[in-house]
């Protein structure tokens, strides 16, 4: 909490504050973007040889965008006097206008693709270097913890079992309509798990590292702050977040190679929507020269394809890169944990802090302070990514 004799000195801060909050909860982009009739289309595109050309069908969009956009610029910004802060509120609003043009041109091809451009780029040729460099590995020893055997009501233990280090609590559902194994809604403090997925005892072991022990904590640590901007997202706040997940899992030691090269299959897979591959013409690479089992193929060709082409993928390699090189240069890492931040903000949440405007993370992934890692090859890959 903070003093009511500082909010009066912040006022008009406070005041566009709460105005974004109402206005972002309607854009939640991940509401919109996973296809309703995946399992469907999936076995239709089976059954054709993989020629058919999966025509997915989404949620209708439940705001006004024109409207939505007018009410994001009126704000008033410059009445925040501090420039560091009307500059990361500009950048902020920016970053939502860009999310209203995604939602509105999902389902619409390389409309929707450009706009996913805009709001999160695409691979650089270092980024798919990098990818290349880590698909050179061997996956390493077979090992049983990989086998897919638990189903999504031993998942749900596995996850309650392993919530109990923290201390929040969230609603845990099952769903058809995700493309993940599992996914954090963070406005709903909701994990969602994939209903006829299989999980492995190590991917359970990735998912709880990633999804509880970064998302919902970040999501916990969002709350506990006095700007809704923590819970709502800084510009390009994906990278780091997704980064900082992928860094649990690795300090966690549940990290492996093989999803390592998940990763970089992706950003593969993202490159080549700017290439103009169809669906199909992605499968074909993963699934034929790449030889991933047609599942995996499918699963990273949809997340990539959904809603006209949607970039975002790429972004989870150079996170963790970015994450990585921070951590090993002594950065800190609380101030990341802070809410839905992003790294080329730190010196904006230090201002914030200096200011009472914002807290120290009350939630910290306990992976980072254990450090299970122990995974030789690991260190090599990132150590010499560049």
């Amino acid at each position: 909490m903070i003093s009511d004799k500082l909010i009066e000195k912040h006022q008009h801060l406070f005041d566009i504050d709460a105005n974004l909050n109402r206005l972002v909860k309607k854009i939640e982009l991940l509401n919109y973007i996973n296809p309703l009739n995946i399992e469907s289309e999936k076995k239709q595109f089976f059954a054709s040889k993989y020629q058919y050309e999966p025509q997915f069908k989404y949620p209708k969009i439940k705001f006004n965008g024109y409207k939505l956009h007018r009410l994001f610029f009126s704000q008033r910004l410059e009445r925040i006097e501090n420039d560091i802060i009307r500059k990361l509120y500009e950048d902020v609003i920016y970053e939502y206008s860009g999310l209203i043009e995604c939602i509105e041109t999902i389902n619409l091809g390389r409309k929707f693709y450009f706009n996913s451009l805009k709001s999160f780029g695409t691979p650089t040729e270092r980024d798919i270097e990098n990818a290349k460099f880590i698909l050179r590995f061997d996956d390493g020893d077979f090992d049983e913890d990989m086998l897919p055997m638990y189903t999504v009501e031993e998942a749900k233990a596995f996850f309650e079992d392993y919530s109990k280090r923290y201390d929040f609590e969230y609603n845990l559902k099952f769903s058809t309509n995700i493309s993940a194994a599992a996914m954090v809604q963070n406005n709903s403090q909701t994990l969602l798990l994939r209903k006829n997925h299989k999980f492995s005892l190590n991917q359970l072991k990735v998912l709880t590292n990633h999804e509880i022990g970064v998302h919902m904590v970040t999501t916990f640590n969002a709350i506990n702050q006095p700007l809704k901007i923590f819970s709502n997202g800084f510009p390009n706040n994906v990278e780091t977040q997704e980064g900082l997940a992928v860094y649990s899992e690795y300090m966690s030691g549940c990290l492996t190679i093989e999803r390592l090269k998940e990763l970089a299959y992706r950003v593969i897979a993202v490159d080549t929507l700017n290439k103009g591959y169809n669906f199909s013409d992605t499968f074909d690479l993963l699934y034929n020269q790449y030889k991933l089992n047609r599942n995996k193929a499918f699963t990273i060709t949809l997340r990539v394809h959904r809603g006209g082409g949607f970039t975002k993928d790429h972004l989870y390699l150079s996170g963790i890169n970015k994450v990585y090189k921070y951590a090993k240069e002594d950065g800190d890492l609380d101030i990341l944990l802070t809410g839905k931040v992003s790294l080329e903000y730190k010196d904006s949440i230090l201002e914030l802090q200096k200011l009472g405007l914002a807290h120290t993370s009350k939630y910290y992934t306990d992976s980072y302070l254990t450090n299970d890692n122990s995974n030789k090859n690991l260190d090599f890959i990132l150590k010499s990514l560049k």
